[in-house]
Order: structure tokens, then C-alpha cells, then sequence
């Protein structure tokens, strides 16, 4: 597809899209904390295991929490082509289009900055690493690659020479002290790299565990950073097969439930020898987390924008829509004591099942002011 198809199409807004980026924001802002409390009160052996998934893996493997990020970023990276079509079709330049793209990056960077503390602790053992920062920087890159590419395959080209390169960096560049391809918090090339050029505070040590000092790597760090540029980049790939009006939605839901079923085969086949590690953002995580994040785009766009099942959808819309307001409030107000000030005699009442409660009230106040913003038509972007 060249960017002469790009400006031809006409803007469509993607109700999955919505639906996934709110599935997506659903489990981070109560509900992995919604299933954690109903295994609790249950015990039941199946529920624990469900609530097991709502961790991250301590260093090697992957559960479910371990795709939330990713995933998001994934969902970034669809709205890339949409986004610059739009833009291109109402002709914007490819610089102005460019140029909002730097101010979003810098604007992600000092909500990121926020996120940390940095204002409110002050600059010293600051972390500057963040996940806004990463979203911002990857979004950019991806971004720059989608503009000036044009075609799904050069843009794939870029993906493999990013996945390659940090493939390399991480077997075959040697640590000093330490080595090539050793996959530690301490060996890693990702920590040698931060401890070396990323300024301020690490956040995790030896264990893979964040510490408030002392930290040796990043898990959003230099390389970290780099790899993520790739899941982005399989996002941009996924909305030009999306925004392709050539193609039936059948036959775009078909090819990017196969993108994901050969990216999934492709890390289960090398994790043997090239462990799945989130915190140093492993090729072989990009690609399973890529993997299910194109079935699960698959899955959304076929129930959704193909057979026309909307309803249902519409809980996770509302989220989706407003993902980085419910985000940064989570971050900055006590969104648990505000809704317990009108649940907490149901909590009282509620016993052993009163962590549930609390759930649900939260749950349930913070899509009740969404709802009002969506009524509104109030959207927090950047």
C-alpha cells in the first residue's frame, strides 16, 4: 500500500479498536484486583488460577499481565495508519504530521515524569524511566517508519532489523565481567546499557524486583525501549491491512488471525534457547505478545465491525476512548477512598466478601465518570 492509497481512504473510526484499548485498560485500572478478590473469597482451584494470571512473571515466562503493556502499545501502532491517512487525505503535510507526533512524545515524557513523582519527591534518585515515556518514544519511531515507508513490506523490514538487532545485542554482545547471553537482571545487555547511559534511579535489582535504590536495570529502559518500537510497528502493520478497503473484513480478520498464530509458533519454538522475559523485553516476548495481540485484534474486529455484535462492547468502549484520563487519575487521585466514602458501609456489611465490594465500587465509579465524559463528549488526548 503506498501513501497515494493512504490519502484516498476514507476515515473510519474502528469500534473494536475502542473496545480492545478499553479490554486492554479494564484489567490495569481494578479488574486484575476484581479477580484476585474473587478467588480469595472462593479459594476454588480454578479461580486461583485465574488470579495467578493477574501477576507478572518474576523474570522467565509469560501470564496474561505480562500482555497488557504490549498490547497496548500494539493498539498505538494500529491507529498509526489510520491517524496519518486522515491526516494526509485533509492535506496535512508529512512534517506537521511529524512534528505533532514530537510534541506528543514529549508531552507522554513529562506525564511520565508525573507518573514517577518526580515533581512532588524532586529530582534526586529520580526515575525517568516510564511507561508513558516508552508509549510516547516507540509511538514517534513507529510513526516516522509508517510515514516515510509506505508499504507493508518495508515497514516488516523494519521490524525484523529491529527484532534482529536486539536479538544480537542480547546473545551476542558481551557484558564486560559477565558475557554474551546471559539473561539476568545483572548479565542482561539492558542493564549494562542503562547503568551506562540512562540517567537517574534504576528501578529493579538483582531479583528482578523493583527497589528503592540500588537498581541495576530498567524494564523501561534504553533496549527495552527499542523493542517496543517493534510491537508498535506490528501494530501499524495490522491497521494498513484494517484501514485496506480492498480487502472483505472476513479476509483481514483471517490474515491477522494467521499473523498471530506464525508470530505465537515462531517464540514458542525459540524460547527453548531464547528465554520470554518481559523486564528486558526478549524477542521472543515481542513476538508472543505480538502474536496474541493480532488474534485478539482478529477476534474484536470480526465480532465487532464485521458481524455487527456491538452491544456488549460498549462497557470496554466507554474505557477505551478515554484510556489515558482513567490511566493518569489512577496514578494521582485515591480513586479507592473516594468511591469507598460512598461504598464503605456495604463493604462493612459485606465481611470476608468486603474486598469484592471495594472492587466493585471501584470498578463501577470510575466507569460511571467515564460514561459522563463519553455523554459530554470530553477526551483526554494527547
Amino acid at each position: 500500500m503506498t501513501d497515494t492509497n493512504l490519502t484516498n481512504l476514507k476515515p473510519q473510526r474502528l469500534k473494536s479498536l475502542d473496545a480492545l484499548r478499553g479490554f486492554d485498560m479494564f484489567w490495569i485500572t481494578g479488574g486484575a484486583s476484581l479477580v484476585t478478590a474473587l478467588a480469595q473469597l472462593s479459594d476454588a482451584g480454578w479461580m486461583n488460577a485465574l488470579s495467578r494470571q493477574m501477576e507478572h512473571a518474576l523474570w522467565e515466562g509469560f501470564y496474561f499481565y505480562d500482555l497488557i503493556f504490549p498490547l497496548f502499545m500494539f493498539i498505538a501502532g494500529i491507529a498509526i495508519p489510520l491517524s496519518v491517512g486522515s491526516k494526509l487525505a485533509k492535506n496535512h503535510s508529512k512534517w506537521s504530521v511529524l512534528l505533532k507526533a514530537a510534541e506528543r512524545m514529549v508531552v507522554l515524557i513529562m506525564l511520565g515524569l508525573l507518573f514517577n513523582g518526580i515533581f512532588r519527591n524532586g529530582f534526586e534518585n529520580a526515575r525517568y524511566a516510564s511507561v508513558l515515556a516508552q508509549i510516547g518514544i516507540a509511538y514517534f519511531f513507529a510513526l516516522v517508519i509508517t510515514l516515510y515507508s509506505g508499504s507493508i513490506k518495508l515497514s516488516a523490514a523494519w521490524l525484523v532489523g529491529i527484532l534482529l538487532g536486539v536479538t544480537m545485542l542480547q546473545l551476542f554482545v558481551p557484558v564486560p565481567g559477565i558475557g554474551a547471553g546471559v539473561l539476568t537482571p545483572e548479565g542482561c545487555i539492558n542493564g549494562y546499557l542503562d547503568r551506562m547511559l540512562l540517567p537517574g534511579r534504576l528501578a529493579y535489582g538483582l531479583e528482578g524486583k523493583m527497589v528503592a535504590e540500588g537498581g541495576i536495570f530498567d524494564a523501561l529502559g534504553i533496549l527495552c525501549i527499542i523493542s517496543a518500537i517493534g510491537i508498535t510497528l506490528m501494530g501499524t502493520m495490522a491497521g494498513k491491512v484494517l484501514q485496506n478497503a480492498a480487502m472483505t473484513g472476513y479476509r483481514k480478520a483471517v490474515l491477522l488471525a494467521a499473523a498471530g498464530v506464525v508470530l505465537i509458533i515462531t517464540a514458542l519454538l525459540l524460547s527453548p534457547h531464547y528465554p520470554i522475559i518481559k523486564k528486558c523485553w526478549t524477542t521472543t516476548y515481542n513476538l508472543l505478545a505480538g502474536g496474541i495481540s493480532f488474534i485478539l485484534i482478529a477476534l474484536f474486529f470480526l465480532i465487532i465491525d464485521v458481524w455487527n455484535f456491538q452491544k456488549w462492547s460498549f462497557f470496554f468502549r466507554v474505557i477505551g476512548m478515554n484510556a489515558l484520563f482513567i490511566y493518569l487519575l489512577n496514578a494521582i487521585v485515591p480513586v479507592g477512598e473516594l468511591t469507598d466514602a460512598f461504598v464503605g458501609w456495604a463493604i462493612r456489611l459485606a465481611g470476608e466478601a468486603g474486598r469484592l465490594v471495594h472492587m466493585l465500587g471501584y470498578i463501577g465509579g470510575e466507569w460511571l465518570l467515564l460514561y459522563l465524559m463519553y455523554r459530554k463528549n470530553i477526551f483526554l488526548k494527547v
